[in-house]
């Protein structure tokens, strides 16, 4: 059990017998009130957004998370097939647990997924992953840097926004936090 003022962005907490991911906190103290920390959470079971309210002297219990890195093989349509990188043990988890990181998994790609007592949580992806784009209108002659941008979509499906010089059958690092457009890979 940790007070609320020790809470930080990033931390896993046991909160109304369900797991959050702390997004962020303020600490408060108005003039002549007691001390709070308001806290934007995330539900790791519905993905939700959620905002609460702490008095300085809650307690809050801490998630205990084991992270094990694992390689993403391939999907079946229905289930992403993961492998441990440490033992060779394969698992497989469902769209609702990924989540938006489909749209980023590419064969070979490792990621670090958080397991609560023996249950898959979440998963952590890389900053950036390079992809190769299927699909996109030709590329201009002569296309220098500007702020002209076009879509292209990527082997996931992923429809990312990218220069003009960019061409079909092209690899591109993306950026998975934002899922923009970082640089040619």
């Amino acid at each position: 059990m940790i007070q609320a003022t020790q809470l930080r962005p990033g931390m896993v907490i046991k909160f109304n017998n369900e797991l959050f991911s702390i997004f962020s906190v303020f600490h408060r103290t108005p003039g002549n009130l007691r001390g709070f920390v308001q806290a934007k959470m995330r539900s790791l079971r519905s993905g939700s957004m959620t905002e609460h309210r702490f008095s300085s002297e809650d307690r809050v219990e801490r998630a205990m998370l084991e992270e094990h890195e694992m390689e993403y093989l391939y999907d079946d349509g229905e289930f992403y097939y993961f492998m441990n990188t440490e033992n060779y043990e394969q698992m497989h988890l469902t769209k609702d647990i990924l989540g938006d990181a489909v749209q980023y998994l590419i064969p070979q790609l490792k990621v670090n997924i958080e397991f609560y007592e023996g249950k898959p949580m979440s998963v952590e992806l890389p900053a950036t992953v390079d992809m190769t784009v299927v699909e996109t209108e030709p590329g201009l002659k002569g296309a220098t840097v500007s702020n002209v941008t076009k879509p292209a979509k990527v082997e996931t499906g992923l429809v990312v926004q990218v220069p003009p010089f960019i061409n079909q059958g092209e690899k591109i690092r993306v950026n998975t936090a934002e899922g923009t457009y970082q640089e040619r890979a």
